[in-house]
Formats: C-alpha cells, structure tokens, sequence
C-alpha cells in the first residue's frame, strides 16, 4: 500500500541555486572521488534531482521523500503522479527517479545476455533472474527459454498480476518456448510480500506446467521465486522432478 499523500506544508521553498553551488560540486566530486557507495539514502535521491532541479535545495526535497517513504528503493518505486502531484518536483524529476528501476532491470539483463553464460545450476539462474525481478512491485512470471547448451534464448514475461498474484494461462508459456523451439526452460516469478516460500498455487502451477512440457520432451530446469533478498529453487530444494510415465 502507498503512503498518504503528505500535507502541502511538507513542500520545500524554492531556493537560489547560487547558495548550493558549493555543495553541488562537493557531492559531484565526492560521487567521483569516493564512489556512490559512500552516500547516505538521502544524498543519492540529491544527486539525482541535481540534472532534473537546477534551481532548488534538492538536499531538503530528498530528506523529505526519504522521510516520507522510508529508503531509497521506496522513493525509486514511488508512483509516479505522487512524485509529481505532491512534491512539485516536476515531469522530469518524477520520470527520473520513477524510471531508475526498470532501467536497472534493462541494465542487468542486457549485461547477463551479453555474456552468454549457460544457466546450469540455481545459482547461475537465481543471477540471472533476481535483478529482472526483485524491483518489481507487481507480481509477474518469468520464462527463460534456453538451447541444448542452456545458454539464453530469451526471457520473457508472459504474465503480470497484482501485488497479490499473477493469473499465468499455460499456453502463453508453452508458445513462448515454441517461438525459439527450447530445449529447456526455467520458471521463475517474484513475490513482492517478501516471502519467497511457494504457495499451494506456485506448486500446483508448477507441477501442470512441467506435465506439459515434459510431454513436448522440453526440460524444466528449474522454478525460482524471487523476493526482494531472497529466493527459493524448486531444484535446489529438491521438489522439481519429472511427471511420472
């Protein structure tokens, strides 16, 4: 659930920039010197207004949105009308910072394809999977189709849902693996609760789907559900086998 919007009184006044052009090139050159590790929460949301805000204390308005929503990955996962509407940060700031996530998913995935490292094991999956999903904030289901070699032919969402559940329709999956004629595949789906244990349906689904394309002699290699930090592998925990003949 998102937070309420806050009271008019939380927007900050409009400054000159002239009073923060010293401490604006202090950040620039500490983000150079030290790296982005060695910023507080609020001072990474402040460098970040600095190319969206060039005249406003941008240090005030990401102390209050870090107040307000509680971290960093909270502000970045804000809705973006609520960025705009309540803390008059403008088009260009809400997109900025609402766009953060799903570029870091781009980055992520793009760096992963680009090695072409096969996915034999959970945790060569669990790599691949995680930063795909753990910023989502609805739940979705993920199809890794891969070759003869398991490296990657493509990853694709076939489903997205509520904060709650996904609704996956098998032959959605099964055409996306058709489309680059698989030879094995991995499941995967986030929990954004945070509880990464299966539930009866993520079983239930799980044993359907896997009958499915144990029939087209495709093989599942694998189930994981990411949430947030953590992650559970059918195929590590040893649940993941092959319908019976």
């Amino acid at each position: 659930m998102k937070p309420p919007a806050p009271p008019s009184s939380d927007k900050p006044p409009v400054l000159d920039a002239s009073l923060h052009e010293g401490h604006r090139r202090r950040l620039l050159d500490r983000l150079v010197n030290e790296g982005i590790d060695s910023f507080h929460d609020h001072e990474v949301i402040e460098l970040l207004l600095f190319f969206s805000i060039p005249r406003r204390d941008t240090n005030k308005i990401a102390h209050l949105l870090i107040k307000r929503y509680g971290s960093l990955s909270h502000v970045l996962d804000a809705d973006f009308a609520l960025l705009k509407q309540e803390y008059g940060i403008g088009d260009k700031s809400a997109y900025l910072l609402s766009s953060l996530p799903s570029i870091f998913r781009r980055y992520s995935l793009d760096k992963l394809n680009k090695s072409n490292k096969p996915l034999r094991d959970p945790e060569s999956s669990v790599r691949y999977v995680q930063p795909i999903l753990a910023t989502r904030s609805e739940e979705v289901f993920l199809l890794v189709s891969l070759d003869n070699q398991c490296r990657v032919l493509s990853s694709n969402i076939v489903s997205e849902g509520t904060v709650k559940q996904a609704f996956v329709y098998p032959r959605h999956v099964v055409k996306e693996a058709l489309k680059v004629n698989a030879s094995n595949v991995i499941f995967a789906h986030n929990h954004p609760s945070g509880n990464a244990n299966p539930s009866k349906s993520d079983l239930k689904l799980t044993d359907l789907l896997m009958g499915i394309f144990h029939a087209m002699d495709i093989k599942v290699l694998d189930h994981i559900i990411v949430a947030k930090d953590e992650h559970f592998s059918f195929a590590r925990e040893g649940i993941l086998k092959p319908p019976q003949p």
